[in-house]
């Protein structure tokens, strides 16, 4: 007789433009809302579908609608507008009731099969939070796989702690952990920034992406570059230590420049160019100093948005339709 117990999983899905992908991906969900073994011999089973409808472009709310009356596993989350993907997830993960809560997108990339072996890999090694990492590279091009790599990479370093890795958006979180975030997060924090703060025990499992269903990314360049300068900006105080370095350096060079200047003027009888040298001067130090403060009036406004209250998201009895379209 097996004595261990059934791990009950929560889904969150944000919806922004789900209305083609969603009925394929939750028929894909809907064998594992069933008692389920993992590779491992860990039983679990999807208790949940939480869809957290984003106001997107197109009848996405219409299809949770249908959904909800097909699926008993399936509970919308209505926001008031369009709060982006991960104020989104956390509104779905604020409602989640199950032992373990799974992100992940409405485009059919991430395969629901592969739940059971990253439970695996949480309940093997300990672990509170468990990343997808994909064996192949997403199917967005090689120019936005190589910069979200690069991204992905630089936010690391600035959060400092190695061991969080790849991050991405199909995750496996410790339902309570991943309800307190979504309790307590504050507005403009980005979702893998706010479980850093608040696990120790972060892993890895292989996975394999699929193509889209149907459909391309719903992230502009514009959109995606917004979202890199949202996760530097939470990553802490490493960026503005940079400026402290970046300011101490250019004072060390001003020193050396007037150095090799005086030199040059006294003993080696090189005649000295003013206008030159002054424009380089005063273009690197403004471009400096105009850098620093743009960074740190990003931080103020960040900080701003949290002070006042500015509220993550706003959830709704009913869904918030979109433009009729003439």
């Amino acid at each position: 007789m097996d004595n261990r117990p059934t791990y009950r999983i929560s889904l969150v899905i944000p919806v922004y433009a789900g209305e083609r992908t969603l009925p394929t991906l939750i028929g894909e969900i809907e064998p594992l809302t069933h008692p389920q073994t993992t590779p491992d011999g860990n039983n679990f089973v999807v208790c949940e579908v939480l869809l957290a409808h984003d106001c997107g472009p197109d009848r996405s709310d219409k299809i949770l609608e249908a959904l909800r009356t097909q699926y008993p596993f399936v509970q919308p989350v209505w926001l008031s507008r369009n709060y982006g993907q991960h104020a989104a997830t956390m509104a779905g993960m604020s409602s989640a009731s199950g032992d373990w809560v799974v992100t992940l997108d409405e485009d059919g990339q991430q395969n629901p099969a592969d739940i059971g072996s990253m439970l695996d890999s949480a309940l093997g090694s300990s672990l509170q939070l468990v990343y997808a990492q994909p064996i192949n590279p997403p199917p967005h091009g090689w120019l936005r796989n190589i910069l979200s790599l690069g991204a992905k990479e630089i936010s690391t370093r600035l959060l400092g702690n190695r061991s969080i890795g790849r991050f991405n958006s199909y995750r496996l979180i410790d339902g309570e952990i991943a309800r307190t975030l979504a309790a307590y997060c504050g507005n403009g924090v980005y979702l893998d920034v706010g479980l850093f703060w608040i696990t120790g025990r972060i892993g890895h499992c292989p996975v394999r992406l699929r193509n889209e269903l149907g459909r391309p990314s719903g992230y502009s360049w514009f959109r995606l570059f917004g979202h890199f300068w949202n996760l530097i900006l939470t990553t802490g105080t490493r960026p503005l230590r940079l400026i402290t370095v970046m300011g101490f350096c250019s004072m060390i060079l001003a020193v050396a420049i007037a150095v090799y200047a005086l030199y040059g003027k006294y003993y080696g009888q090189v005649p000295v160019q003013g206008w030159t040298s002054l424009l380089i001067v005063v273009a690197f130090f403004s471009g400096s100093i105009l850098t620093a403060l743009g960074v740190i009036a990003e931080y103020l406004a960040v900080t701003m948005g949290i002070v006042m209250g500015k509220p993550l998201y706003v959830v709704s009895s009913k869904p918030t339709r979109p433009a009729v379209r003439q």
